[in-house]
Order: C-alpha cells, then sequence, then structure tokens
C-alpha cells in the first residue's frame, strides 16, 4: 500500500511542477518552492516503511525543490536558481516562528487542535535547523555542480548528465546533514541509519525519475511555449 501511494504522489509532484511551470511560466516554479520546503518539513516526522526499510515521509515532495532548481539552472541560470533557494529558505523560517508562536495561544475550552499542533509544531525547531542546514549546504551545492557540469557537457542531449551528477550527490549531503541534526539522540543508531540510507535511496530514486521532466521543460522552453510574464502596474491597471 505504502509503495503504490508513494508512486502516486511521485507523478502527482512532478505533474504539479509542471502544471505549474505551464501555466505561470518562471513564477510557477517559484511557487512550488515554499510549497514543497513547508509541507516536507511536516511530512517528515511520519515515519514509514517503504520497499522493506524505515524511512521518513515528506521525502518525495523535498526532492523535487532540487527538480525546481535545475529546471531554472537550465533554462534561466544560476542567478534565478539561487533566487529559489532563498524562497525556499525564507518559506521555512516563516512557518516555523509563526506555527511556534501560535502554540502559545491560549486555546478555548471547545478547542480540539491544539494538542495537535503542539506535537507536530512544537519539534519544529529542531527540524528547522536540520531542514534549514541541510537544504542551505545541499541547495547551494546542486547549483553550483549543475553549472559546473553544464559548463563540462554543454549540449542539450547531456542534460541528464547534468541533472543527474548535480541532484545525486546534493541529496547525499541533504540527507546526511538533515538526519543527524534532526534525529541525533531520538532513535537508536541503527534506526538512524536506516532512516539516512533509505532518505537517500528514496530520493536518488526521485532524481533518476526526475530526468525527462528536466527535458520537457527544457523543450517547452526553446519551443516559446512558456510565457515569463512580468505584470508591471500598466498591465494591473489594464486588467482591473
Amino acid at each position: 500500500m505504502n509503495e503504490m501511494l508513494w508512486f502516486v504522489m511521485l507523478l502527482i509532484n512532478f505533474g504539479a511542477i509542471l502544471f505549474a511551470y505551464k501555466m505561470w511560466g518562471k513564477a510557477g516554479l517559484y511557487i512550488w518552492v515554499p510549497i514543497a520546503t513547508i509541507l516536507a518539513n511536516i511530512q517528515v516526522l511520519k515515519t514509514i516503511h517503504l520497499f522493506g526499510m524505515t524511512a521518513t515521509l515528506g521525502n518525495i515532495i523535498y526532492a523535487t525543490s532540487f527538480l525546481v532548481t535545475d529546471i531554472l539552472s537550465e533554462n534561466y541560470g544560476k542567478k534565478e536558481a539561487k533566487r529559489a533557494v532563498k524562497i525556499g529558505f525564507f518559506a521555512v523560517i516563516s512557518m516555523t516562528v509563526l506555527m511556534n508562536l501560535a502554540i502559545y495561544f491560549v486555546p478555548s475550552a471547545e478547542d480540539f487542535g491544539n494538542e495537535s499542533i503542539k506535537t507536530i509544531f512544537g519539534f519544529m525547531p529542531r527540524i528547522m535547523i536540520a531542514s534549514l542546514s541541510a537544504y542551505w549546504i545541499s541547495q547551494h551545492h546542486d547549483v553550483w555542480a549543475y553549472e559546473f557540469w553544464r559548463n563540462k557537457f554543454p549540449a542539450k542531449k547531456f542534460i541528464w548528465i547534468r541533472n543527474n551528477a548535480s541532484t545525486m550527490i546534493s541529496q547525499l549531503i541533504d540527507s546526511a546533514v538533515f538526519t543527524v541534526i534532526a534525529f541525533w539522540g531520538s532513535f537508536k543508531f541503527s534506526v538512524l541509519m536506516q532512516i539516512l540510507i533509505s532518505t537517500y535511496v528514496i530520493k536518488w530514486i526521485v532524481a533518476a525519475a526526475d530526468t525527462p521532466f528536466v527535458y520537457i521543460a527544457k523543450n517547452w522552453k526553446d519551443k516559446d511555449k512558456i510565457k515569463d510574464e512580468i505584470l508591471n502596474s500598466e498591465v494591473l491597471e489594464k486588467s482591473l
């Protein structure tokens, strides 16, 4: 059941990214980054069994943030990919601060969600530190590595090399940094290693599976099927 749901979630994530890119261009990719980082930091609190391994949920949607930065690097350059990284960083900090403030509000007698919120978001500061550390280091490596491999293999047919060579190493860095900071002391060492290995294996699969979608996004851009329109005040006035 978990494996089937995992594949369904994988397709939904990739489909949502392409839909957002097709509908809103570069802005659609920027929109996806905070969605992915926020949801991943919530889903990661759920531990599941997947493909015979102990893993944390959230690996798919978090891994898709690397797909987004790779599409941005390929179609718009390193500067735009770095901008997406900063947006994700800001989203996680904002969510953590606001939700932890929400915990301190005194609930009414009719409240039924406060304890659940405390359970999820009370653990969030540690998750945030782990997530931000892993995200910042791995995403910057991914952007740098993508540019590095694009300089080595600039042809369009070699997108698969620069996509996988950058993402798969970045995913290893991300998994190691996040798992150690987030779960050290919370699980036995053996479980911690299972989570680390399974997390990386799952992210590796996602990285390999997302390659065709980078090609699709590149083809759309080359064929001028993506309209990256910036709404200025004049355009806004005409639309009102």
